[in-house]
């Protein structure tokens, strides 16, 4: 079973982004031998992340795609996202683009929740050290482009989870660990639907 994960490059203030140092522990850690993990950075430029999107999608075919993605404004806080929109992308990324029609699919639908029930995650889980939130609005910036667009690729087989930038009290190895608490929730799940 092969799981695909996810996180982003530097943008603005950010020259360490704390989702894909998250996502590196995550690999250090692994997710048990079933699982075969394999990571990619993408960069905060709407049309090359959606490249590699598709790219994953239609090369690796995963079971799970899961996207990791910077919240700059939550302190302590990882959101679990159910759902990615279509439209509303109006905000420049780092080369100074932004979507034609502030749109990601032209022919897609409004928004795609995820295969995977994040409200049922969210009561199931907990992690020391760390409030954990279920949204249904991922944003309108590059995460919430790429969840929309994994989701349409992947057939809402993707999930996206923000987590907060590196701190004392969240440290990379933090983030790794409760990554790892709540990807091994989340194919519990998947594996209950298969059954």
């Amino acid at each position: 079973n092969l799981s695909f994960f996810s996180g982003f490059g530097p943008f603005r203030q950010y020259l360490v982004n704390s989702s894909w140092e998250a996502v590196k522990e995550l690999s250090k850690r692994g997710l048990g031998k079933n699982i075969d993990l394999r990571i990619m950075q993408l960069p905060v430029l709407y049309q090359k992340a959606k490249e590699q999107v598709f790219k994953i999608w239609t090369t690796l075919q995963p079971l799970l795609t899961v996207h990791v993605g910077l919240a700059s404004s939550a302190k302590a806080i990882i959101i679990l996202e159910q759902r990615g929109k279509n439209k509303g992308y109006q905000e420049m990324d780092a080369c100074g683009f932004h979507p034609e029609g502030g749109c990601c699919m032209l022919d897609g639908p409004e928004k795609i929740e995820s295969t995977i029930n994040m409200k049922t995650l969210w009561k199931n889980i907990s992690v020391e050290g760390i409030d954990i939130i279920f949204s249904r609005d991922a944003g309108r910036y590059i995460c919430d482009y790429t969840y929309y667009a994994s989701l349409y690729y992947g057939n809402g087989r993707a999930a996206f989870i923000h987590v907060p930038p590196l701190s004392k009290s969240v440290t990379a190895d933090f983030l790794g660990k409760a990554l790892q608490t709540i990807i091994l929730e989340m194919l519990k799940q998947c594996g209950e639907e298969r059954e």
